[in-house]
């Protein structure tokens, strides 16, 4: 009390002080918290779009694997995916793909396909309707999805394997 009648304030004023500082504290710490998760979550997008682009690629190997195991006189496209697991045109087990991969943007095993017009499997692509992290820098046959805006137009396609070229006429002799 005596210090209260020399001053004649309380002392209680510091107290406020430090109330204040901890609440200053808390929202500093949850803005770091907030923008670290935010970090993340776009880290965790990124591997996933990496994943994506390698089974994606595992993808078309298979296809490519299916089209160049071709019999005389059978498609060389599969009709199901499945068939990339067990090729049905062969009397032996001739697997083109491991397993069918889970489609890591959406976690599903279910994946957009391409079909030719006779209802061929032409290509698989994402359900993700998301927008890409990247946009450029695409391995060599994917140059095309430097264009997309959404991950379901990343095609990953059947590659045309290139046609030997016909030999040609040698010159006749003397003429």
């Amino acid at each position: 009390m005596v210090d209260r009648m020399r001053s004649g304030r309380p002392q209680r004023r510091a107290g406020g002080f430090t109330y204040i500082g901890l609440l200053i504290a808390v929202a500093v710490i949850a803005a770091g918290s907030a923008a670290a998760l935010g970090a993340g979550a776009n880290l965790q997008r990124r591997d996933n779009e990496a994943e994506l682009l390698a089974i994606g690629r595992e993808f078309r190997h298979a296809l490519q694997a299916y089209a160049d195991a071709t019999p005389v006189g059978q498609p060389d496209a599969p009709r199901e995916l499945t068939e990339l697991l067990r090729d049905p045109r062969h009397l032996g087990v001739r697997r083109h793909l491991r397993r069918i991969y889970p489609d890591p943007l959406t976690g599903k095993s279910e994946w957009g396909i391409e079909r030719s017009p006779d209802g061929r499997i032409r290509g698989i692509h994402s359900l993700s309707r998301t927008a890409p992290f990247r946009n450029t820098g695409f391995p060599p046959g994917m140059e095309g999805f430097e264009q997309a805006e959404r991950h379901d137009q990343w095609v990953f396609a059947l590659t045309p394997s290139p046609r030997a070229t016909p030999p040609r006429a040698l010159p006749l002799a003397g003429g």
